[in-house]
């Protein structure tokens, strides 16, 4: 499927909102093929418009689903806005299975294979990190000054600095420069700082996995944080991790290590576990720290790429910074490359659960039984029911950002967000923070929120996750690349430091979503191969948000 180079577009035949590709005027005169009329007020580029007059209350479709209600009258060739509609979405129920679906032809892909690291439990990792996780806030600041000690000194640190930035401000600070001077100053910019020289030339960095939780909260939250870290000790990405526990907190040792068991029976990786309050003073504490982390970098170290066939990849799916181009261009797009992976043995993991509200009834009967269907139907409404308990139901997940780029409604977000999934059959439903143990594609419960999502996500498995964007977001990952794909040239054109691949060429008809799809794949491999660095990876972009379950959208 492909877009025809046009101004508007209907979606789905039963859609009665068309969506604008560039800005139209009023006056614009529409064709549907069906009907001709002209534009009542000016449409931007990424909203919609109605091609029939809607009554009070009457429903309106996009994607063919049932996205919203009209609030107001409105007339036929009107932009939809925040004004005259509401979020509104169809109820759901157990229904038939329809899990037969086309898989895409993959004989471009046939005996490809990435170069990966092979792990003792047969996963394969698309890099090669050790980890430093304390179980406990109380153990941030020493994991503070473990990193101080090590990332420089170790040749890890990627981040641009801007101390000769700082340096030219205080040097006209001296000079006795106002205000307005120095607001005004133009900086003299010195070379981007050369690639980093690593001292453990098989080693992608030492990570650091700062948080807020383990203690202090709910005994849930502390049991869930365990699980998150272990499925990140576990990873295929990690070659090994170093743990800091203070000892009181909620969040045991000995919970962290059953989760371990649970992921990884035989667990054979290097894994350090201090005590602070067992060993007493910081300078103890952190001198046995660094000397087991050294230690265990030597041995780790070792290791190499070696070929692993693409069923071995496991891919998040994700979006954030979504407009009213994602669900026709960047989106789709994923949707095709999980088809593929998953048509080649791989797996895939569609996250954000408040941004699947409205397409609940597809993607239930798209799950291989009916004991699955009821776990996700049982997930969303729960889910929903939590958020409405507090005043704030899936209804209100669009952000400001959202809205003003035309996804007006939960539903009009969620159907294009949707769209990632592809049409492969629905293999397994996990509850955070469980993790992929089924090829194909998961659906994984989790908050619609970026870096919570996403921090999920890579607890799950996925060791590579693709990231679609609208407006722009710099969000990674300590541990696992994420590539970022905008829907729009304009922004692929405007932040070309955090986006990666342009799905723009959709909207404009110079590409397929099929091509593009493929396109994709090509850069997936190479990054999983270490020949492609994501921007989010050079930018040394590690955002690491642990979801407390409570209410997050």
């Amino acid at each position: 499927m492909g877009i025809k180079k046009s101004l508007y577009l209907q979606i789905n035949e039963a859609d009665n909102l068309w969506v604008a590709l560039t800005d139209l005027p009023a006056g614009f005169k529409i064709n549907t093929g069906m009907d001709e009329f002209e534009l009542l007020t000016p449409v931007q580029a990424k909203h919609k418009f109605t091609a029939a007059d809607l009554q009070p209350g009457a429903p309106v479709y996009m994607y063919g689903v049932l996205v919203g209600k009209a609030s107001t009258f409105v007339a036929k060739g009107a932009a939809v806005t925040i004004n005259n509609l509401v979020h509104a979405a169809a109820d759901y129920q157990l229904g038939e299975r329809k899990t037969a679906w086309n898989k895409p032809d993959v004989s471009a892909f046939a005996d490809t294979t990435f170069l990966g690291y092979h792990r003792p439990d047969g996963s394969v990792g698309t890099a090669n990190y050790w980890l430093v996780i304390p179980l406990v806030f109380c153990e941030n600041r020493n994991l503070e000054v473990m990193k101080e000690a090590l990332v420089d000194k170790l040749g890890f640190r990627k981040a641009k600095s801007y101390e000769n930035e700082v340096e030219q401000l205080i040097s006209l600070y001296h000079a006795g420069k106002s205000v307005e001077e120095i607001l005004q100053a133009d900086f003299q910019h010195s070379a981007e700082a050369t690639a980093e020289h690593p001292l453990f030339k098989n080693i992608d960095g030492v990570k650091f996995l700062s948080h807020d939780m383990g203690c202090g909260g709910t005994r849930q939250d502390s049991e869930a944080l365990c699980g998150l870290l272990a499925g990140y000790i576990t990873h295929p990405n990690v070659v090994g991790a170093t743990v800091l526990s203070l000892g009181c907190q909620h969040a045991q040792a000995s919970i962290l290590t059953e989760e371990i068991r649970k992921r990884d029976p035989n667990f054979k990786k290097p894994l350090f576990v201090l005590e602070q309050q067992q060993l007493g003073t910081e300078k103890v504490l952190l001198e046995a720290a660094l000397k087991q982390t050294f230690a265990g970098l030597m041995q780790a170290n070792q290791q190499q790429r070696q070929p692993a066939p693409l069923s071995k990849l496991c891919i998040g799916l994700e979006c954030g910074g979504s407009d009213g181009f994602s669900g026709i261009s960047a989106n789709p797009a994923l949707g095709h490359v999980s088809d593929l992976l998953i048509a080649m043995g791989g797996s895939v993991i569609l996250a954000e659960f408040p941004e699947l509200c409205g397409v609940e009834q597809e993607l239930s009967d798209r799950c291989v039984d009916v004991e699955t269907a009821g776990r996700f139907m049982q997930l969303m409404r729960r889910y929903n029911e939590l958020a409405e308990a507090t005043g704030s139901g899936f209804y209100a997940n669009p952000s400001p950002g959202n809205i003003k780029d035309g996804l007006i409604t939960d539903a009009i977000k969620s159907a294009g967000a949707a769209k990632k999934a592809g049409n492969a059959p629905v293999a397994a439903v996990l509850d955070y923070p469980e993790k992929v143990t089924t090829a194909g594609l998961n659906l994984l419960c989790t908050p619609g929120s970026d870096v919570e999502s996403t921090t999920a996500e890579v607890a799950a498995g996925a060791n590579i996750v693709l990231f679609t964007t609208g407006l722009g977001t710099p969000t990674g990952n300590p541990i696992a690349p994420v590539i970022k794909l905008s829907t729009n040239t304009r922004l692929f054109e405007k932040m070309p430091d955090i986006i990666d691949i342009n799905c723009g060429t959709i909207i404009e008809g110079t590409e397929t979503i099929a091509e593009a799809g493929e396109r994709i794949l090509k850069y997936v491999i190479a990054v999983a191969s270490g020949q492609e660095k994501p921007t989010s990876v050079r930018l040394g972009q590690d955002d690491f948000i642990p979801w407390k379950r409570g209410v997050s959208l």
